[in-house]
């Protein structure tokens, strides 16, 4: 995600220094708009790779509750055994 952001940083700057040339030469004026549409496309990138970030965060965080809960049953049952044990054995 940071080449996202560096990228990005880079594309502002150097629009920023084509915007103070002189824009009468038509390449320049064709390179900023390239800038442009390259700068577009990244904050598209940026924004999906963003949403696919909370996605699996809120995945994981899902997952690790059901192992939590999964686990404490688990426990529960164990201690069911033991006692049923014990009170075989008695």
């Amino acid at each position: 995600m940071n080449s996202v952001i560096e990228k990005e940083k880079k594309l502002n700057l150097a629009l920023t220094k084509l915007k103070k040339l002189n824009l009468k030469n038509p390449d320049i004026k064709k390179d900023i708009e390239n800038l442009s549409i390259q700068k577009n496309q990244l904050e598209i990138e940026k924004q999906e790779l963003e949403e696919k970030y909370k996605s699996l965060v809120t995945d994981y965080n899902d997952l690790s509750k059901k192992l939590d809960e999964f686990e404490n049953q688990e426990q529960v049952e164990q201690k069911k055994q033991m006692e049923f044990l014990k009170k075989l054995m008695n």
